[in-house]
């Protein structure tokens, strides 16, 4: 690229024009490009000046005509000693000064250009990387949430086995990208922290990398302070292993629907009710490490895309295995534990330890489960129980109660519930989407209808059944009677 004029230095040099003059005017011509920067440089030296590559191409000239002498110039130094010639990585600055400008002058230009230079490479450079990585991050990204778990990890060189996908909208969602990138500097690099950052269409999404237990919960307080600083409403997954990132995206997207600008809530968090608080987590490794231990790695993670997922043929799609192969697995899973894994108290019971923390050290015993009692006294004496599934079910009155609780039996689905009640769809999407609002719980989470079963079962009487419903004329519901 070449210029015919001086741009910024159109003005007239002053007869007296100081070293801090020189470099203010060489440092405001090179914040707008090179081609000014060189045009100014020929302004201050009352001659001309000439940026050539290695190749022996002219990169920016004042005037024009110069280029061919400033090319010549950099090629062979020594046949111009009148000439003032820098060389630098990759480029020559050539400058002929005028007759009137003194020699200390000329050197201070070239100097001076020469480091801003530099530095405008070195910016250019950095941020050749820094799209690089962004790239890098958001193809990481793509390739999990394809089920590639394994080729994510070999591009990462990660040990990492779980993830926690946080998403983020609003107005200012690409102000808070930037943000995050020059607070956080996350990369992917071996030594790195270990999380993803990527602008996926209009949503800022955070990818925290971590194992079962550690650095599960690093990133939430950094994403809170940018979502609280820049208004955006954000949702967070529960950690899942890599190759369920899908279900990790879809979690955190549900949660995100339900926010208020500037928070983040979670589709699977239930506040002080969480049995993640109410558990002493000491108690709730060991039961769980009891409940798993007969599993090797490839059965936990069967057991937990099905659970996650709902049905063998949506874990089948997660595991990239036929649907036969997973019941079979599934067959022998169920054997190893002594449970009957279509009973939904006993996959509530299972998904609870599937997300307990690991243990500190190696459990040798093993524990049953059933559905004779929901929360195991391993857990919480029943007098504890009591009064954990009495709170969180508090704001439901009996009728919706009972409908909660017979569609949590038939393992969130509508239909079958529906007939069991004596109630249309309608009436019973209605309930339950009442249900949701009192509680202010996503129904559609696999983990909150767990701990939902497990407080239902607890404190269900024998009253508690569809019969028990008060009606009025068929399959019309009345309200309660007194």
């Amino acid at each position: 690229m070449t210029t015919g004029s001086a741009g910024l230095a159109s003005a007239a040099l002053p007869m007296k024009v100081t070293r801090y003059q020189v470099v203010r005017r060489l440092t405001r011509a090179a914040a707008h490009s090179d081609a000014q920067l060189i045009a100014e440089a020929a302004a201050l030296a009352e001659g001309w000046a000439v940026l050539a590559d290695l190749m022996g191409g002219v990169v920016c000239s004042t005037p024009d005509s110069a280029g061919p002498e400033g090319v010549r110039a950099a090629a062979h130094p020594q046949l111009y000693p009148q000439l003032t010639i820098r060389k630098m990585a990759g480029a020559v600055l050539v400058v002929r000064p005028g007759t009137a400008s003194p020699a200390s002058r000329i050197d201070l230009i070239a100097r001076t250009c020469v480091d801003l230079l530099r530095g405008r490479a070195r910016v250019r450079w950095e941020q050749d990387i820094h799209h690089a990585e962004q790239r890098l991050h958001t193809a990481v990204l793509h390739l999990l949430l394809s089920g590639q778990s394994h080729l994510a990890t070999d591009v990462l060189g990660t040990a990492a086995t779980h993830a926690t996908v946080f998403r983020l909208s609003g107005q200012l969602v690409h102000a808070a990208y930037q943000t995050h990138w020059r607070a956080a500097q996350p990369s992917v690099s071996p030594k790195a922290p270990r999380m993803l950052v990527c602008m996926e269409g209009s949503e800022l999404v955070v990818v925290a990398l971590h194992g079962l237990d550690q650095g599960r919960h690093v990133a939430r307080p950094f994403v809170a302070r940018i979502a609280a600083r820049h208004q955006l409403a954000g949702g967070v997954s529960d950690p899942l292993p890599l190759d369920m990132v899908a279900t990790a995206w879809a979690e955190a997207g549900t949660a995100r629907h339900g926010a208020t600008s500037g928070c983040l809530a979670s589709a699977t968090f239930l506040g002080s009710h969480g049995l993640l608080r109410v558990v002493p987590a000491d108690r709730l490794a060991c039961w769980s490490a009891a409940v798993l231990t007969p599993l090797n790695r490839e059965q936990h993670r069967t057991l937990e895309a099905y659970l996650r997922s709902g049905s063998a043929q949506a874990a089948a799609a997660v595991l990239d295995v036929s649907e036969g192969t997973v019941r079979a697995r599934l067959r022998w899973i169920g054997t190893l534990l002594a449970a009957e894994l279509g009973n939904p108290t006993v996959q509530a019971q299972l998904l609870l330890a599937l997300r307990a923390p690991a243990p500190y050290e190696r459990v040798s015993k093993s524990a049953r489960l059933g559905p004779d009692f929901p929360l195991p006294t391993d857990l919480l004496d029943p007098d504890d129980a009591q009064r954990w599934a009495s709170a969180l079910l508090g704001p439901l009155d009996k009728p919706l109660r009972i409908a909660l609780r017979c569609w949590l039996q038939h393992r969130g689905r509508t239909a079958p519930a529906a007939s069991e009640l004596g109630l249309s769809r309608s009436t019973l999407t209605d309930w339950l989407s009442k249900c949701g609002r009192a509680l202010s719980l996503d129904l559609s989470s696999a983990t909150v209808r767990a701990e939902l079963h497990l407080a239902a079962e607890t404190i269900a009487t024998p009253g508690d059944t569809p019969a028990r419903l008060p009606r009025r004329g068929g399959r019309t519901y009345r309200g309660q009677q007194p």
